[in-house]
């Protein structure tokens, strides 16, 4: 029982460092769009600066996917689950499966499309001239931890009959 708890904690922490790190890039984004806001200011221009926005930008969004699942953020749809009444374990398991299958296919393609990015030495068409296999790698990361957080929710509804979504300041299961 202690390992289960000990794992719960890990993924709990993961998936929050995740949003922590999601959060850093969106304060390079102020950096970066400030920083060009004062370059045009004095009359110069910070090359580069859109793209690496840009990639912030997705980074954070994808970093942010399974802090957010967990957190009670996403959209979930449960008119049809309290419908089901008694059954809505079942419905709740059905819903995870699926959510569990397709998080692993995009996660499966986003490690694809980035490694044929590296391995074709792909350039960003910006002036940064970024390999573009390096932004790309929030997205994989991302949707990896997306994958986890879902099949980790799948398990927990199959074994304990709820999942791990909790609003922030409400304690997790097991807490």
């Amino acid at each position: 029982m202690a390992v289960f708890k000990l794992l719960r904690t890990g993924l709990d922490a993961l998936y929050k460092f995740a949003g922590y790190l999601a959060a850093v890039f969106l304060i390079l984004i102020l950096f970066f769009v400030a920083s060009q806001m004062v370059a045009r200011w004095g009359g110069g221009i910070i090359t580069g600066a859109p793209d690496f926005t840009g990639y912030c930008m997705a980074a954070a969004s994808f970093l942010a996917l399974p802090y957010a699942l967990n957190s009670g953020s996403h959209i979930r749809v449960s008119l049809l689950l309290t419908a089901l009444g008694r059954y809505r374990k079942f419905g709740e398991i059905w819903c995870w499966a699926i959510a569990s299958y397709l998080t692993y296919l995009f996660a499966r393609y986003a490690i694809k499309f980035t490694y044929e990015s590296y391995r074709f030495n792909e350039i960003s068409q910006g002036h940064d001239a970024w390999p573009i296999w390096i932004p790309q790698m929030s997205m994989a990361i991302g949707t990896v931890l997306l994958a986890i957080c879902a099949f980790d929710n799948l398990l927990t509804t199959l074994f304990t009959g709820r999942d791990n979504i909790h609003a922030p300041g409400e304690k997790a299961q097991g807490e």
